[in-house]
């Protein structure tokens, strides 16, 4: 039995919806990573890398290429990268709009200007 489009896509974004992996990505959008700077940059166990570039690697999103003693990881394609632009653009609108209601809450909220009595004695 073959699986509904909309599972694929839920199992697609399901793997990625790990902050490691994510993180990941978006340094691998510009070209291969040494694993040993991608541990540097993400300051997380070694063995924890291994497991979340395992699961992008199964997915198909990464390949690794070694290099004599270096193990560097790349994006198979340059749409993950897209995606993760879209992403990063959606969330910016989404933010803004909290923004502007925050920032409407606050006005609503403000206590109103205190009208200045004078005293005539």
């Amino acid at each position: 039995m073959q699986v509904p489009l909309y599972q694929a896509k839920a199992d697609f974004f399901r793997m990625l919806g790990h902050p490691v992996r994510i993180r990941v990505l978006e340094l691998l959008q510009h070209g291969p990573v040494p694993v040993r700077d991608l541990l540097a940059d993400i300051e997380i166990e070694p063995s924890s890398l291994s497991q979340q570039l395992a699961v992008l690697r199964r997915a198909g999103i990464v390949v690794s290429i070694r290099e004599g003693s270096t193990v560097s990881y790349a994006l198979a394609g340059g749409d993950v990268a897209e995606l993760l632009r879209a992403a990063r653009r959606i969330l910016t609108e989404l933010l803004d709009g909290r923004n502007e209601l925050l920032a409407e809450l606050r006005r609503a909220d403000a206590p109103a200007p205190q009208v200045p009595t004078s005293s005539r004695g």
